[in-house]
């Protein structure tokens, strides 16, 4: 496995690293907004409880001046007189304690404004993720390059927002807090300003520069990280650990994993030592100053400028303002770093999608059916094309079969037709329509579909029945009837449950099916589609016994009169029912006709239908 450093870029010029650095602040502002979006109370609350955090430390700096001199006024007027003036001391104790109060008042706001806000934030962040991922087209599904950018978007960015505004929030804080021990420290020196910058400029300057190298090797080892979590899912999931633990994979899967660990394990602990180490070196620079002002303070009481409680008050200033800047720089580091993180968040929502221009919910011809003129594509990346030059035309009523090898294309042509994939050339009418002008939505509601690799929802069996029409999502009659001709009322009526059984092994009470059971539920819920006039059948009997195939294309040929039908299938039995036959290879139409025309041409259907045939004496 290669390494990061194994090609090395050229080093960025330093206005070049400058301007990187400003310029990815351009999300703070679009954070701030999210925030804002999620909960308008709980932001006005941050800020309030914000300004009180950053305000009062001066304020209690300050008094704790008052008290210390009070004290040594009282003590002098003790000496002199023999009486104490407990009130003079007392109420500035009392006004610290006040103060004290509001602080630790204005934390527990903002700890728990913050808390709120993750939550509603976390869900915010994550919905726009998901529903980007709606729009977005199978061709980038497919795309490992923007998979990457969707896997980086899940990772970090739902956390990133809030952690950015907490961060702003922090800054603002202790910007009001250094203003106002600003405001302290000038009396004394102009200078003691210098001095804190001095002392706290070095760690900022470090911590940014290792921000943005932890964030380039986060974008580095995306594909890598991707990989670990498909080893855990393989090796941990119930749909693969029969074949895993059946040929022996355990031990290879988990080599792998550890490898790719000690991998990024080796990197984040560069990273992690050259980052202590300079902060520790660097964070010396600060030590050393405060120190330094320290004496000097000092120096001024001994010389008699000042009074115990100015030293007091300007040696806790020095303290605390260090502190404040510290925080200060340290959260502009912070969000820096987060800006970086959001930037894959807003990479992937604002990743283009295909314009859905499309607006025809009737066909110009609605007698015309199904035409393919001349379609091709090429999947994105390969050297051939998966379709070249398929020219069809499946009237209303007409049923279709495609028989070919695996990889010759039917399936693709079942993409292209229900609007998945767009052609590369050519076009697809339906009713004498292109299919890029129809609405895609009233598109899809004519047509009913069972893929070869269907999905097996972990939910209740009457919502996966439902999922074929979201309009009867939870109609029970329409389960019942969906699941008696899909042959798979039976054995629902014996599950538990009945309809409302939870299926597979993800959650409490799951059940697991057979696979010729699973191919039952998803032909049941192709068969939810009531109104779709074209039905698209890609090996849906490939699990189920001979008695049950016979029933399935028994109720098919009679309910399949009104409309169109498009078969894919290796069982020759089946296929040759159809009214038409297509036999592709390699992506084109090596033959096509009806199964008396092919099995007179003696070609290739001839020879594979006799082939199969010879299987059954």
């Amino acid at each position: 496995m290669s390494s990061p450093h194994a090609h090395p870029r050229p080093a960025e010029p330093p206005e070049s690293r400058l301007a990187s650095f400003l310029g990815v602040f351009r999300y703070s502002h679009r954070a701030l907004a999210l925030v804002w979006q999620t909960s308008r109370p709980l932001t006005l609350g941050l800020a309030l409880c914000t300004l009180v955090a950053g305000v009062m430390p001066a304020v209690a700096a300050w008094i704790g001046q008052l008290i210390v001199d009070s004290v040594v006024a009282a003590m002098e007027h003790h000496e002199a007189t023999g009486e104490v003036d407990w009130w003079g001391v007392l109420r500035y104790v009392l006004a610290e304690a006040g103060v004290i109060a509001t602080i630790a008042l204005a934390q527990r706001g903002l700890s728990a404004q913050q808390s709120l806000l993750r939550a509603l934030l976390g869900q915010k962040v994550n919905v726009m993720i998901l529903e980007k991922a709606g729009t977005l087209s199978l061709e980038q599904f497919e795309d490992s390059e923007f998979y990457d950018k969707l896997t980086r978007a899940r990772r970090e960015a739902s956390v990133r927002p809030l952690g950015l505004v907490n961060k702003t929030f922090s800054l603002a804080q202790n910007a009001i807090s250094l203003a106002s021990f600003g405001v302290l420290l000038v009396q004394f020196s102009p200078w003691a300003l210098l001095v804190l910058v001095i002392g706290a400029l070095p760690v900022f300057i470090s911590e940014a520069k290792f921000s943005g190298d932890a964030f380039r090797l986060f974008r580095w080892r995306s594909p890598q990280t991707r990989m670990q979590m498909y080893l855990e899912t393989v090796l941990a999931r119930e749909d693969s650990i029969k074949e895993v633990k059946l040929f022996g994979l355990e031990p290879l899967l988990l080599d792998r994993y550890r490898a790719i660990f000690e991998t990024l394990y080796s990197e984040d602990r560069r990273l992690t030592l050259r980052r202590e180490t300079w902060g520790f070196l660097l964070g010396l620079l600060g030590t050393l100053a405060f120190y330094a002002a320290y004496a000097w303070v000092v120096a001024e009481t001994v010389t008699g400028r000042l009074t115990l409680g100015e030293m007091t008050m300007y040696l806790m200033v020095f303290k605390q303002g260090q502190a404040a800047l510290s925080a200060s720089l340290t959260a502009i580091g912070g969000m820096y770093e987060d800006n970086l993180y959001l930037s894959n968040l807003y990479e992937y929502l604002e990743q283009p999608v295909p314009a859905e221009c499309g607006t025809l919910t009737r066909g110009a011809r609605p007698a015309d059916g199904i035409r393919f003129e001349g379609v091709g594509f090429t999947y994105p990346g390969a050297e051939s094309p998966a379709l070249s030059g398929i020219t069809l035309h499946l009237r209303p009523g007409g049923s279709l079969a495609l028989v070919g090898a695996n990889g010759s294309g039917k399936t693709t042509l079942i993409k292209l037709l229900t609007r998945l994939y767009e052609p590369s050339e050519g076009r697809i009418l339906l009713d004498g329509s292109d299919l890029r002008d129809w609405d895609v939505q009233a598109l899809r509601r004519r047509i009913g579909v069972i893929f070869q690799d269907f999905v097996r929802y972990q939910m209740k069996v009457g919502e996966n029945l439902g999922a074929g029409d979201v309009a009867a999502f939870t109609d029970e009659s329409r389960w019942q009837e969906a699941a008696r001709r899909g042959l798979a009322e039976e054995f629902i009526a014996e599950m538990p449950g009945g309809y409302h059984t939870q299926l597979g092994r993800w959650f409490k009470g799951g059940q697991e099916l057979s696979g010729g059971q699973w191919q039952k539920i998803a032909l049941s819920r192709a068969y939810m589609r009531e109104g779709a006039d074209i039905l698209v059948l890609d090996e849906p009997t490939a699990a189920m016994d001979a008695a049950a195939e016979a029933a399935v294309y028994a109720d098919f040929r009679e309910h399949s009169r009104d409309r169109m039908t498009i078969l894919i299938s290796h069982r020759f039995s089946t296929v040759r029912a159809a009214d038409w036959i297509l036999v592709i290879d390699g992506g084109e139409i090596l033959e096509q006709g009806d199964h008396e025309s092919l099995m007179a041409a003696n070609g290739r259907y001839a020879r594979l239908f006799r082939l199969q045939a010879r299987g059954y004496r």
